[in-house]
């Protein structure tokens, strides 16, 4: 059983930063790739960003490219996403996901941690 727990989310000015951390308990988390969705109010999830295994790989979505910028800690069972820059249209319930494919990394999924950016 793997568990995904996201932790930083909150309410930040236009412009600002925050960086969100998700922990994960269960099997070698080394072994996963990474990944961060988001779900605006009333929209579909959007896959934000992924990162490899190994953390040497990462890509983006271009509406986040520039600003955001994944990372992973395999020592510690976490992956970050630091998130700079931000916008209104940034505002949304964030997701950290695992899996085997780091092309389609929705295995397992945490609950969510909510970002909210106001203008």
């Amino acid at each position: 059983q793997v568990q995904l727990v996201e932790s930083g989310g909150g309410l930040v000015q236009t412009g600002g930063s925050l960086r969100l951390s998700c922990t994960v308990s269960g099997r070698a988390f080394s072994s996963y790739a990474m990944g961060w969705f988001r779900q605006a109010l009333g929209k579909g999830r959007e896959f934000v960003g992924a990162i490899s295994t190994s953390g040497g790989s990462t890509r983006l979505a271009v509406s986040v490219k520039g600003r955001f910028a994944i990372s992973r800690d395999n020592a510690k069972n976490t992956v970050s996403l630091q998130m700079n820059s931000l916008v209104p249209e940034d505002t949304a319930v964030y997701y950290c996901a695992a899996g085997r494919n780091y092309w389609s990394v929705n295995d397992y999924w945490g609950q969510g941690t909510q970002v909210t950016v106001s203008s």
